[in-house]
């Protein structure tokens, strides 16, 4: 599998102010890879530069085989940009928009089926300015893709949908996985990131903190939650982990969970013993995220 972006040693200031610090990190085809950080981590940044709209003050980039920098009309041709906001002309209609942004590609994706790709059919010939929220964030998603480009670029694309249109827009993404692309995504919706990424890159203070699927990042090993109610806690056998007992209800924290579970359910059979409601709770990605920046702030208060 090729690389689609490559980072090394990427450096860039704003006077004394340090947006991007030594930033290292490759991007495979067709990966989905979620950039997290709080608000002032460098992300803004590192995208823009990943897209040719700033110059980095050292190091290098590689997007696509180019230098986004000083790349031209070919590397344009291959990217695909959908921002947090964007300026369609409001009385144009939507099949007019696609058409009308599309010409400014060698290779484009036909009007129709980039509207039906982001569910705007019945909205095809209605004008931008009557379009719901939800609807012209669709068409944002439909012009980022019209050049039909190899990278796409996603700022906060479900900033202020509803549950539903985020659930239809998270498999808009995953549709465009399944044509190939290669997708970075910026969002603070963690369980987006959760659900759509295969890696995420967590920044703050414009370093890389934490690089790896959304299931392994964290600090130190992932504590798993077993619990589950028993008639009568005192009874429990003695195992590796300490129990927490709050009205009836046994929470083990382990990092061996399959252990855990197979001594306590060997227990159980033998003791006669229903576990009722027994359930197994991994740390969720906004733990991790939430641990690794407090891990962040402790460093710097140290």
């Amino acid at each position: 599998m090729s690389t689609v972006i490559e980072v090394e040693g990427l450096f860039k200031r704003y006077g004394e102010v340090t947006a991007v610090a030594g930033v290292d990190f490759a991007v495979r085809e067709g990966d989905v890879v979620a950039l997290l950080g709080p608000n002032g981590a460098g992300k803004t940044t590192l995208v823009e530069m990943l897209e040719g709209y700033r110059q980095a003050d050292s190091g290098r980039i590689e997007v696509l085989g180019y230098d986004p920098g000083s790349a031209g009309r070919e590397f344009r041709d291959r990217i695909g940009i959908v921002l947090q906001e964007s300026g369609i002309e409001q009385n144009l209609r939507v099949r007019e928009a696609v058409e009308h942004y599309g010409a400014a590609y060698s290779c484009r994706l036909p009007a129709a089926d980039l509207i039906r790709l982001v569910g705007l059919e019945e909205k095809a010939d209605a004008k931008v300015k009557t379009l719901s929220g939800g609807q012209k964030r669709r068409l944002d998603l439909a012009l980022g893709l019209v050049g039909d480009p190899h990278l796409v670029f996603l700022d906060e694309p479900t900033t202020g949908f509803d549950p539903s249109a985020r659930r239809k827009s998270w498999e808009m993404v995953e549709g465009l996985t399944s044509m190939g692309k290669t997708i970075l995504l910026t969002t603070h919706y963690l369980d987006e990131a959760q659900h759509l990424a295969d890696r995420v890159i967590v920044l703050s203070k414009g370093r890389i903190v934490a690089d790896g699927t959304p299931d392994s990042i964290g600090v130190g090993p992932p504590s798993t939650t077993v619990r589950f109610k028993t008639a009568d806690p005192t009874s429990l056998p003695r195992l590796e982990a300490e129990p927490s007992v709050e009205q009836g209800k046994v929470s083990y924290q382990t990092v061996r969970p399959t252990a855990l579970l197979h001594q306590l359910t060997g227990w159980a059979v033998e003791q006669g013993v229903e576990l009722e409601g027994i359930e197994v709770v991994r740390p969720s990605l906004e733990d991790a995220y939430l641990s690794i920046l407090d891990e962040e702030k402790g460093r710097e208060d140290g």
